[in-house]
């Protein structure tokens, strides 16, 4: 029993050791897996961005509604439908007014040939004037006779510039009929596509009554020439000048971003209810070719650049922590803080002035559990 208790002390020594390092190895702190960046050349920009979904717009849109009311008779456009300019919309009953113009336009006819009527008695009395002119001066006819004759002309010549004037009241009066018509059809006042309809043939229209908005009649767009109209927080819209340039993308066509320019910044401030305070900023596409199959209305979103450097010193912006920090791993693979001094930044890159050399790494997992200064890291793709 001596001899064995040396040994069995051995043993119990022997598994404390290898229970405790077990321990240690399976309760030491492991390598948290993060991604890691290289502080890198490139090019850095200074952006704002709209704070609510912008807008797909036209540069001209027209809500057109009848001036007066009528039964519609005639709708020979659809939604959908290509215009040119001129082309009836719509037509309400007028042939009251329709057989108003014909009679005003006979009445120009009639009205011409009474002058014509009155202009050829003026003549023959201009002539017969003369005539008896000559003959008083050959003592051949009266004085009486003679002053006759010429007062006559005199009215002749009255009357032929009556008639004439009255062909003038006549076309007026025309032009006041043909007017008239003209109110009872609706024409497309530039080219476009109509966008919607309201109304039906057979419908009674009325104009809508002052303070009341209704529906138009014809939504008329003209898609040759569109733009993006977005809100801008104020803070940021006193940076924003015309011509700056501008990245546009736009939902439905989520692969792809459309170079701009900022056209027009709204000279007052939006402060409606619940909202923050914006300023409406539009901008139009560098190239107009590429808007060929876009739509107005659609949402589109506008990053306007503010400045730019090409070859800047730059980490991404997720990876710089508040207080203007960066996580750094030491030659131990353990994270420190390290204070930078920023300079341009967007959403994508922010331009490191002084604080991180080029080639250093810094990471960009900073949103993960365990990731902060004094942590042991690993790169992610690296293995255990």
């Amino acid at each position: 029993m001596k001899r064995r208790w040396p040994k069995l002390l051995l043993l119990l020594f022997f598994a404390g050791v290898i229970v405790a390092a077990l321990s240690y190895w399976l309760m030491r702190p492991r390598p948290i897996p993060v991604r890691l960046v290289k502080v890198e050349r490139g090019l850095v920009q200074s952006s704002v961005a709209n704070t609510r979904a912008g807008t797909i717009k036209a540069c001209r849109r027209s809500g057109l509604s009848p001036s007066q009311g009528g039964q519609i008779v005639r709708m020979p456009v659809k939604e959908g439908d290509r215009v040119k300019q001129g082309q009836v919309l719509l037509e309400f009953w007028n042939d009251d007014l329709a057989a108003r113009l014909v009679l005003a336009r006979r009445k120009i006819k009639a009205a011409e040939a009474q002058a014509r009527q009155a202009c050829v008695q003026a003549e023959t009395a201009l002539r017969e004037s003369s005539r008896l002119r000559k003959l008083h001066e050959q003592r051949l006819a009266s004085a009486e006779a003679t002053d006759k004759a010429e007062g006559e002309a005199r009215a002749a010549r009255a009357a032929c510039e009556a008639a004439r004037v009255n062909v003038e009241v006549s076309q007026a009066q025309t032009d006041v009929a043909q007017a008239a018509l003209d109110r009872t059809r609706l024409v497309a006042p530039f080219d476009g596509i109509v966008a919607q309809v309201n109304g039906e043939i057979g419908e009674f229209v009325t104009p809508s009554p002052v303070g009341v908005p209704t529906p138009p009649a014809v939504d008329l767009i003209d898609d040759s020439c569109i733009y993006v109209s977005a809100p801008m927080d104020e803070v940021d819209a006193s940076r924003i000048r015309v011509g700056m340039p501008a990245r546009i993308s736009l939902d439905a066509f989520s692969d792809r971003i459309f170079q701009g320019r900022v056209r027009r910044i709204a000279p007052y401030v939006l402060d409606r209810e619940k909202q923050a305070r914006t300023v409406e900023v539009e901008a139009e596409f560098s190239d107009p070719q590429v808007t060929a199959n876009m739509l107005a209305g659609y949402s589109a979103d506008l990053e306007i650049i503010l400045a730019r450097k090409e070859n800047a010193l730059r980490v991404p912006t997720e990876a710089v922590l508040e207080g203007n920090k960066v996580l750094v791993p030491d030659g131990e693979n353990r994270l420190h803080e390290q204070a930078i001094e920023k300079g341009l930044s967007n959403w994508e890159y922010t331009e490191v002035q002084s604080g991180l050399k080029p080639g250093q790494q810094v990471v960009l997992s900073v949103d993960k559990d365990g990731v902060e200064a004094g942590a042991l890291v690993r790169p992610a793709d690296q293995s255990q």
